[in-house]
């Protein structure tokens, strides 16, 4: 047992103006160790050593756990746009006519409007200057494909104006397509093989950073280009103030998704991160 009095030298610490709280913590000379101060009675204190140990395990659990929020947010979406599908616009413009329009009245003539197979599977693509629409929103005149078609429009407005964010997501499609066929293996031989070969885990850090740039990158785009999409709905009335709410909530719980993705990705290399780091101080 050690009194808040006795503690020496021997420890590098604090307290806090209340020296018996739980959540107080002291470190150890030793790297790779730290321990908690437990209150008995009075002044006395136990100390509980704590391993710090990052493993493949934990790397799981998160992971697991963005699964389930993301799958939580994916549901969310799909219940708001199932919800705003069926809501009629006042217009009466199919989604194709909202993004063809759009495009027009930004003086976009070299961009194309297709339908594409799939639900949700909408996307302006910059290769080909093309405006892919799924089915249904492509042939539906809702609250739903009139947010999602003017949001694709957006992208092709971006495109446009060399909207930076745009340009170099573009520019990092080829590296991270090719990093992403790649960096699962590389990361679970770095685990495997963490003590006698290090740098291949270093190796696939990297390739799994570059993945992570590039879901932050894709933050600003998705957000401008739904900015870009409100405020023209709003602007020409294609939707009036009763429709325009709904548009905005889709398009919100649309940005969600990036939103999670972007988080478990930063989370994921960062434990990746301390398992390497910490086995080089081992």
């Amino acid at each position: 047992m050690f009194t808040k009095n006795n503690l020496t030298s021997q420890f590098v610490g604090y307290f806090s103006s209340n020296p018996f709280l739980l959540t107080k913590r002291l470190f150890l000379l030793k790297r790779d160790r730290d321990f908690r101060l437990i209150p008995i009675n009075g002044q006395r204190f136990d100390i509980v050593y704590i391993k710090k140990k990052f493993t493949m395990g934990s790397i799981w659990i998160v992971s697991l756990i963005f699964v389930g929020i993301s799958m939580l947010v994916s549901m969310q979406l799909k219940g708001k746009f199932a919800k705003y599908s069926k809501e009629s616009i006042a217009s009466g413009l199919t989604g194709r006519q909202v993004a063809e329009k759009m495009l027009k009245e930004n003086g976009i003539y070299d961009v194309t409007v297709n339908m594409s197979d799939g639900f949700l599977t909408d996307h302006y693509n910059p290769l080909n200057k093309t405006v892919n629409l799924s089915p249904d929103v492509y042939n539906s005149s809702s609250v739903a494909a009139a947010a999602v078609a003017a949001h694709e429009c957006g992208h092709a407005v971006q495109h446009s104006a060399s909207y930076p964010w745009l340009m170099l997501r573009s520019r990092l499609v080829p590296v991270v397509q090719y990093s992403s066929l790649l960096v699962q293996w590389v990361l679970i031989g770095g685990i495997l093989l963490i003590k006698v070969f290090p740098s291949l885990l270093l190796i696939g850090i990297i390739l799994f950073a570059l993945t992570t740039i590039f879901s932050v990158i894709t933050l600003p785009v998705e957000f401008d280009a739904s900015k870009r999409a409100l405020a023209w709905l709003q602007h020409t009335n294609v939707t009036n103030a009763q429709e325009y709410p709904m548009a905005k909530d889709a398009l919100k719980w649309a940005a969600m998704t990036y939103v999670v993705a972007a988080i478990a990705s930063i989370v994921t290399l960062a434990q990746y991160i301390l398992i390497y780091s910490n086995n080089r101080r081992n």
